[in-house]
């Protein structure tokens, strides 16, 4: 079952990664770097996916929890680099700890959203 968690941190996760990618873009430069762009975005998508799935909705363990979670979805990315890029390896670590706690603390986020666009 799709849970209000699951579906705001999987936005946050899309929403996050856009941002990934125009910092990554700027650092690393946009030509001839789209595949490992791309593959930016949708890691960021996966980190809000798994951070979904964790049911527990605590807000004391949501850092610690982010932070794990970041850092070994992250990790994935950074081994494909060959160990390239650690600027975003070190944002996953910080990108998991905000979709995490903000999808502890406001699950009434994608309610909102799907509702505003659903309705058209």
């Amino acid at each position: 079952m799709i849970t209000a968690r699951m579906k705001t941190a999987t936005l946050l996760g899309a929403i996050l990664g856009v941002i990934c990618i125009f910092g990554a873009g700027f650092r690393l430069g946009f030509a001839g770097n789209w595949i490992m762009l791309i593959a930016l975005w949708y890691n960021r998508l996966l980190m809000g996916i798994v951070i979904g799935l964790a049911s527990n909705n605590k807000r004391r363990i949501a850092l610690l929890r982010g932070a794990i979670l970041g850092l070994l979805v992250s990790l994935a990315y950074f081994l494909t680099t060959e160990f390239g890029d650690p600027v975003s390896f070190g944002a996953g670590i910080i990108y998991g700890i905000i979709i995490d706690y903000l999808a502890s603390r406001h699950q009434w986020v994608a309610k909102k959203f799907t509702e505003k666009f659903a309705a058209k």
